[in-house]
């Protein structure tokens, strides 16, 4: 496996790792918890996270859903996902829910993207000039939702010439194992490498011995 990247020009993005997803009092918590007890999504993050650290040559990349009130009031077209968090205001800007999980979250060098409304993290923020700036070819994406923001950003680094790496483990979304087999069946097609974090790091710890 670890021949799939180059040293120096992998990135790790981590999507939604706020508290309104990770914290028990989060509105989207309790959609998520049976899948992160299941998988162990929450462990496999920090194990995921703790271990790119160690690596001085792989960037890591935060990004954050955030609405305002406007947008829950003003938006003329709202998708079906758009209307379940509008409902219940999730993700509501400079709030407490869209502050990153105290476990989970970006220590200083690392970058904070700027937040995104839509679903696909490289259409909506500044990632791709952040990923550009770094020199990163490999991205490889963990965090939530698997079957929304995770998917919907991996078809489209795919799309522009990015190679992709999805995790089996540091990942959830809603549903149960049909919704599981039918992400990992997703994520294998718009991905070039779909993988646990276990074998994503030892790749990255061969890359520098």
């Amino acid at each position: 496996m670890a021949s799939v990247y180059e040293p120096g020009r992998v990135g790790l993005l981590l999507v939604d790792l706020v508290n309104e997803n990770f914290s028990k009092d989060g509105k989207g918590y309790p959609v998520y918890a049976p899948e992160y007890e299941r998988l162990g999504t929450i462990d496999s993050l920090k194990k995921l996270i703790a271990g790119a650290r160690q690596h001085e040559d792989v960037p890591v990349f935060y990004s954050t859903t955030a609405f305002t009130d406007e947008d829950y009031s003003t938006w003329r077209h709202v998708s079906g996902i758009h209307r379940q968090m509008f409902d219940k205001r999730m993700f509501q800007a400079e709030t407490w829910n869209t502050e990153f999980h105290e476990e989970l979250a970006p220590q200083p060098g690392e970058v904070v993207l700027a937040p995104h409304k839509g679903l696909d993290v490289l259409q909506h923020t500044d990632l791709e000039f952040q990923l550009r700036q770094r020199n990163v070819d490999y991205l490889a994406i963990a965090g939530v939702s698997g079957i929304m923001a995770v998917e919907s950003t991996a078809r489209t680094a795919m799309e522009r010439g990015y190679h992709v790496t999805a995790f089996t483990d540091a990942i959830a979304a809603p549903g149960g194992l049909v919704t599981y087999q039918a992400m990992m069946r997703g994520l294998t097609m718009v991905s070039h490498n779909v993988t646990g974090v276990d074998d994503f790091l030892a790749a990255l710890d061969e890359l520098t011995a």
